[in-house]
């Protein structure tokens, strides 16, 4: 497998129309490497409508990362503590959550503004994966750091002042919404559950919890999750080398997307027809055999999906937050 070397998008776009169709006529589609990369933990994959270019982070790196396609370059910044998730929210600046605290970063000037803190409880807890909802409040996760069950949350962003929405979560990870912006999706990893909620796009309040898709343990856990223009979610499963397209409403798998990596973390549609699935993965805590086997792990990867799309990136609206 290739690294890609780019000079401009128009080469990018041939590269990846030729790559789709040779992954589309195999048996066993297979996302293709798109950039080596050597983070612990790559996480929060997602589109940069305004920009043009995907935002992703490695957690226990304390790494922000723009990967732009017209450049074919990984540009990264630098913190003092894990970052968790990016957000966009306008041409110049991104949300991201840090292990503590939620800020603004000017991508342009590096200038970073408080917008809220994070309860950490003593540090038992960090923050971990989030994103917008249709109106464009934030909402974030937290995690246990300790091994205690139930010690997470799931917030939204009311100002400065988070709302606690979900409690006794574990490892709290992917979240999307539907077209129709009724029906909300959710994992708290170690259940190995996907569920649903009712979704009141008008008070952002949540309702009906279902569970709607039981994750088999031989195929990994559910970590990171997108969602296309049909509903269906894209899930990254943690020790299942893949992206696994569920149908939400039968409960039943629809397909596999091999990647070369057995940590497989977060996944977003994006490029210009959102038809682009860029994925993130993991290297830390492999063994040696485990990493001679798999040596990209820590990269970033890509397939097209030749027939759906995703839905548009929600943006963070500061008036949202109030």
């Amino acid at each position: 497998m290739r690294n890609i070397r780019l000079n401009n998008l128009s080469l990018f776009v041939l590269v990846l129309i030729f790559s789709s169709f040779l992954t589309v006529s195999g048996q066993n589609p297979t996302a293709r490497l798109l950039h080596k990369e050597t983070a612990l933990c790559g996480e929060g994959a997602i589109w940069h409508p305004n920009r043009k270019t995907l935002f992703w982070v490695d957690i226990d790196g304390k790494r922000l990362f723009e990967w732009n396609p017209s450049t074919g370059k990984n540009k990264e910044w630098n913190f003092d503590r894990m970052v968790s998730t990016v957000v966009p929210e306008s041409k110049s600046s991104v949300v991201i959550a840090l292990s503590d605290e939620i800020i603004r970063f000017n991508v342009e000037t590096g200038k970073t503004d408080h917008i809220a803190a994070i309860e950490t409880n003593h540090n038992a807890i960090r923050c971990n994966d989030g994103k917008c909802d249709p109106s464009g409040k934030l909402w974030i996760g937290t995690m246990t750091l300790k091994g205690i069950e139930g010690a997470g949350a799931l917030f939204r962003l009311d100002g400065e002042t988070p709302a606690r929405m979900v409690s006794d979560v574990t490892i709290s990870n992917g979240i999307v919404w539907t077209k129709d912006k009724k029906t909300m999706y959710y994992i708290d990893t170690p259940t190995q559950e996907i569920v649903a909620y009712d979704f009141d796009p008008k008070s952002g309040n949540i309702s009906n919890r279902q569970v709607v898709i039981t994750v088999p343990k031989n195929i990994g856990s559910p970590d990171g999750m997108t969602i296309d223009k049909d509903d269906m979610l894209w899930v990254a499963h943690w020790g299942g080398g893949g992206i696994y397209k569920w149908n939400p409403k039968t409960g039943k798998l629809i397909e596999k997307i091999g990647v070369p990596a057995p940590n497989v973390t977060s996944c977003a549609f994006g490029g210009d027809k959102l038809d682009t699935l860029f994925i993130t993965t993991a290297r830390g805590g492999l063994n040696e055999e485990q990493f001679g086997k798999y040596p990209l792990s820590g990269s970033l990867f890509y397939y097209i999906v030749p027939d759906t799309k995703g839905q548009k990136t929600n943006m963070f609206i500061e008036g949202k937050q109030k």
